[in-house]
């Protein structure tokens, strides 16, 4: 699959046609779809090449976090840069990746660390977010399926694309990012995939730890559940966030990873998990009556997934997850939502056993799925 890279006109000028796309689902539109970037060899080499291909997405990024922030690039600099001990301490190769796409995309190291901090930086809005994973029992041939809808601000798909990796001696990872990230909602290629939400209503406060986008990536470098629960109990982070998981062993689970440690639920014999944007764990479930009255539609579209995938467990594939994904019970802040200020900037399927993605860009109710493989 070939892509011609936008221009940063281009790339910023897609922000206003994605806007009027997620007004309104079933639009007729040009379909849309991801472009694809590889690359390969040390963490040096996959950082500057990377760098390279999404040199003006990764610009425009930077643009985006310095507006949202009303920071100057000095100050934006001076946040980045105190995460760097963190990056030096728990994940020195990644630190030495993004180096490599600060060169590749001819930004400084501050700028490359600054769009893999994001959240922490707080310089962006909270996003939104519908999760799920199948156990074999729960598929038509036996294979693992999971994914989610990611709902963020329209400024994001201009940004995005899907990123295929193959480090030396490490599992090859496929992910769908944007604007630099090392580290996203994706699978590798011994069977673990990760999806994440956005965990609000309570909780532990943020702290000064390592950001998710790193925390993703390592992640990926995991050929267990066991073990990417093993590293949220060893490695602080910065901020609460919820995923899900599953490996290549058949194991599945759900993290909900604070500040203050993780809490690991289980299926209890379901065989899969959906979650939205609330606490599911009894240490948390008391923040419920917190929440935040504009994402009272997370405890809906928790109860709209769980619904749907029970209603065809058994006998599930990746197509019917893209009907479920595409659901538009009350919208606008449905499952595919369309609101104004949050809307699905990607809808992704995972099949791991197969090493294959399916991605679209924006709303999954008007346009297609491409598949993307390891």
């Amino acid at each position: 699959m070939k892509h011609r890279d936008l221009s940063r006109r281009q790339v910023l000028g897609l922000v206003g046609a994605v806007g009027l796309l997620a007004a309104a689902p079933n639009v007729s539109a040009e379909p849309l779809e991801y472009p694809l970037y590889r690359a390969r060899g040390t963490h040096r080499e996959l950082g500057r090449q990377h760098g390279e291909q999404a040199a003006e997405r990764i610009q425009a990024f930077m643009e985006n976090l310095a507006a949202h922030g009303h920071y100057s690039r000095p100050q934006l600099h001076e946040r980045a840069l105190a995460f760097q001990p963190l990056f030096e301490k728990y994940c020195p190769h990644l630190l030495d990746e993004i180096q490599g796409l600060a060169e590749g995309a001819r930004i400084p190291l501050a700028e490359g660390l600054a769009v893999n901090i994001r959240g922490p930086l707080h310089l962006a809005e909270a996003a939104g977010c519908t999760s799920f994973v199948i156990g074999k029992k729960g598929t038509s041939d036996g294979q693992m399926l999971a994914g989610k809808n990611a709902d963020m601000d329209p400024e994001i798909p201009p940004l995005g694309y899907v990123l295929h990796l193959k480090p030396v001696n490490k599992p090859e990872v496929l992910m769908w990012t944007f604007g630099g990230m090392i580290g996203y909602h994706g699978m590798n290629s011994v069977g673990v995939a990760e999806f994440d939400n956005a965990l609000l209503g309570g909780g532990p406060a943020g702290r000064m730890g390592l950001p998710t986008y790193p925390m993703k990536r390592l992640m990926l470098e995991c050929d267990h559940v066991d073990q990417i629960v093993r590293l949220y109990q060893t490695v602080p982070v910065a901020a609460n966030c919820n995923y899900v998981v599953c490996d290549g062993h058949g194991n599945l689970a759900d993290l909900e990873t604070t500040t203050q440690g993780v809490n690991v639920l289980r299926d209890d014999g379901h065989g899969f998990l959906a979650h939205a944007n609330h606490y599911l764990s009894h240490e948390y479930i008391g923040t419920y009556a917190h929440f935040p009255a504009a994402w009272k539609d997370s405890f809906d579209r928790q109860r709209r997934m769980e619904s749907l995938i029970q209603g065809h467990f058994g006998s599930l594939g990746w197509e019917d997850m893209q009907g479920y994904l595409s659901d538009h019970r009350g919208y606008p802040t449905s499952v595919c939502r369309h609101d104004g200020s949050s809307f699905t900037v990607a809808s992704i399927i995972s099949e791991p056993a197969e090493r294959r993605m399916h991605v679209s860009f924006g709303n999954p109710c008007y346009n297609r799925f491409v598949t993307y493989s390891i």
